[in-house]
């Protein structure tokens, strides 16, 4: 008797059998991580290591999450079911809030206390912390390179555009799902991932002008770490977001979804308009300011 089966006798809350897939996303993750240690401290492995690494989450996110869908379309899942995977989806939005948020609380604290209390102290005390420093935002401190400040009327204007257009489609593209408008959702959702794509491209764009001709790394100082770090997290968030709005995408093609259940596609919406939020508060305090 398969799991599916059983389920459907049993109306009870469904256990999936033990997989050895959490141990192998586990193992990819510290290799992914291992490998990005190396590299930022040129051991030639390094970047092998974390090409292994996705590799491995490459493969279990593929199988496992196909036997996710395979569960559900089987009819393993029911209410109970529904209402776990959406207190889930919550806490993992919400440990994501607290993730930037982390990254934000960095970026006020050296922009707002300590740039300014070192360009005190300096003041007041007649001495140099290094040459160059002014206890002005953006700081290239401690010692960073010579850099121009990354400007927000040009492609971080036009992406922020992208991302609310994007968050426009997706939701049109729910309402479509809601009342069984085929067509207006799938192509709600096609175009929510062309415009989720072309955001990355213009952030690679935009990355190698920043290193290229405005000498802004991930070396020059406070500024760039915090830039780096924030806008590249984010944009790893909007590659994740734009993966799972295509496997909805192709999901919907071949009609898994429906209006009483759908929370595959609810969660992921849920997901890319707080992607969108972070983005607006990004283009804020970090472009525009």
């Amino acid at each position: 008797m398969s799991a599916i089966t059983a389920k459907l006798e049993n109306p009870s809350y469904f256990v999936p059998q033990p997989t050895v897939y959490p141990f192998l996303l586990s193992s990819g993750l510290f290799a992914l991580t291992l490998g990005f240690i190396l590299k930022m401290n040129d051991y030639p492995p390094g970047p092998w290591i974390m090409l292994g690494g996705a590799g491995i989450i490459a493969y279990v996110l593929f199988a496992w999450f196909g036997r996710i869908i395979g569960e559900s379309q089987g009819g393993a899942y029911r209410d109970w079911e529904d209402k776990s995977f959406r207190y889930g989806m919550i806490w993992f939005i919400a440990s994501e809030v607290m993730f930037f948020a982390a990254f934000f609380g960095a970026l006020f604290y050296m922009r707002t206390i300590s740039v300014p209390e070192l360009g005190a102290m300096q003041a007041a005390h007649g001495t140099t912390l290094y040459p160059g420093f002014t206890g002005a935002w953006p700081s290239s401190g401690p010692k960073g390179p010579l850099f121009t400040p990354m400007s927000a009327w040009g492609i971080p204007a036009i992406n922020t555009a992208l991302l609310l257009s994007s968050g426009v489609t997706v939701t049109i593209a729910h309402w479509g799902l809601l009342q069984n408008r085929r067509f207006q959702l799938n192509a709600g959702l096609f175009a929510t991932v062309a415009l989720g794509v072309a955001f990355l491209i213009l952030q690679a764009y935009e990355y190698h002008h920043a290193y290229t001709e405005l000498g802004l790394t991930l070396a020059a100082g406070a500024y760039g770490a915090t830039f780096f770090m924030l806008t590249g997290f984010h944009g790893f968030h909007v590659t994740l977001g734009t993966i799972m709005l295509s496997v909805v995408l192709g999901r919907t093609l071949k009609g898994h979804l429906t209006p009483e259940r759908h929370f595959a596609f609810e969660g992921i919406a849920w997901y890319w308009h707080f992607v969108d939020v972070v983005w607006l508060l990004l283009f804020v305090l970090v472009y525009w300011l």
